[in-house]
């Protein structure tokens, strides 16, 4: 399935263990209702690490790349509730891009997710996204592949020290360009399929690939 929008909030984490139980109540029941209340977002979603180099990953999908850098955003970012000021204390090694969706294709959402977070060397840009964009399709054709998505982040919003931001402590990490590739099947084979994959785009510079399964959807009430 297609992401619900040509904006995207992707942020990946650790989390302390004596933050871990705090963090999935404080994210189902409070902080991803807040998010899906703001005007604009479509969907979020929440994935544990299956083999990965941080353990969750995170997609808020939203109608445009304008509603993440409006003032409905802005004003949430910059007055965290006291459960998300306690539980964000515990996030570790976060990197967080406010995006502008490039690309989206794919006929379902599925319950697996690949991640490749990569930066273009300088002057390479302008190719590295056209390779990765046209790359989209050829991905769809292999087996198991329910979806493919390109994100390109905004450095300046993601950069933007808000309250919630002051309140992890630490500088986010931004990547760049961000690759999603979406399966519906056993892991082992959608793992495969995606490095295969991904190593058929011919992009050169190394990138972060992870894996990771499905934990939590929420659509706006």
């Amino acid at each position: 399935m297609s992401l619900l929008g040509t904006g995207a909030v992707a942020i990946w984490h650790d989390i302390a263990p004596e933050g871990r139980s705090m963090f999935y109540e404080w994210h189902g029941s409070e902080h991803m209702p807040e998010r899906l209340g703001i005007p604009g977002f479509r969907r979020g979603r929440r994935y544990v690490a299956i083999d990965a180099d941080l353990e969750f990953f995170n997609l808020y999908e939203a109608a445009s790349d304008a509603v993440l850098r409006g003032d409905d955003y802005r004003s949430r970012l910059n007055n965290p509730t006291p459960w998300t000021i306690e539980t964000v204390k515990h996030f570790r090694s976060v990197a967080r891009s406010i995006c502008r969706v490039e690309a989206s294709k794919g006929g379902a959402q599925g319950g697996l997710a690949a991640t490749l977070r990569y930066e273009a060397p300088d002057g390479d840009e302008a190719m590295v996204v056209d390779t990765l964009r046209e790359g989209l399709s050829g991905l769809l054709k292999v087996p198991g592949i329910a979806g493919a998505h390109l994100l390109i982040a905004d450095r300046e919003a993601s950069g933007e020290r808000t309250a919630e931001q002051k309140a992890r402590g630490g500088t986010n990490m931004v990547p760049r360009h961000i690759l999603i590739v979406e399966g519906w099947g056993d892991e082992k084979p959608f793992l495969s399929s995606v490095k295969h994959g991904v190593a058929a785009l011919g992009v050169t510079a190394p990138g972060i690939l992870g894996f990771y399964r499905l934990q939590i959807v929420l659509m706006p009430a």
